[in-house]
């Protein structure tokens, strides 16, 4: 059995999602959010999701991580920077606490998990809540979006698969 942590990086919130299993099989799931206000400089922000993603690294030894990779808008190409920065301290606390990371873009994460790469979050979240049969909505978003990372890299990890 292996641990797969799924991060879906953002300086506002970013969402945690973690799944234990075997092959195409889930045995449990956790998730949760990072957020972070508004007021705070953009430096202290990102030190207090390097600091809680450390934590919950440290305490969880996940098998993987896998983190949505940054993506830009041309409309926002700001936005593109700032998540850059996120996903650059996301990345320091994985390697520093030694676990192994990959990164999946947007659009595959989705057609992976709905079969269609232009999906919405409402799509998406149902995805996962179906597939680890969730009672009840998996929210935020951004969380949802972390565990269908994390299911991602635990079926990539099934040694039967492509």
């Amino acid at each position: 059995m292996i641990k797969v942590i799924g991060i879906d990086p953002g300086l506002a919130d970013t969402g945690i999602g973690i799944v234990r299993g075997s092959g195409l099989k889930v045995h449990g799931y956790a998730y949760g959010n990072i957020s972070t206000s508004k007021v705070d400089p953009v430096a202290c922000r990102l030190e207090q999701i390097y600091t809680k993603i450390s934590r919950v690294l440290a305490d969880e030894k996940p098998d993987l991580m896998v983190l949505e990779d940054v993506f830009s808008l041309e409309k926002y190409p700001k936005s593109g920077i700032v998540l850059g920065k996120v996903c650059g301290v996301l990345l320091l606390a994985g390697t520093q606490s030694g676990v192994s990371l990959t990164e999946v873009p947007v659009r595959q994460a989705k057609q992976i998990l709905t079969g269609n790469g232009n999906a919405t979050k409402e799509q998406l979240e149902r995805a996962v809540r179906s597939t680890l049969c969730a009672p009840t909505p998996i929210r935020p978003f951004h969380a949802s979006d972390a565990l269908g990372l994390a299911l991602i890299g635990l079926f990539r990890h099934n040694p039967r698969m492509p």
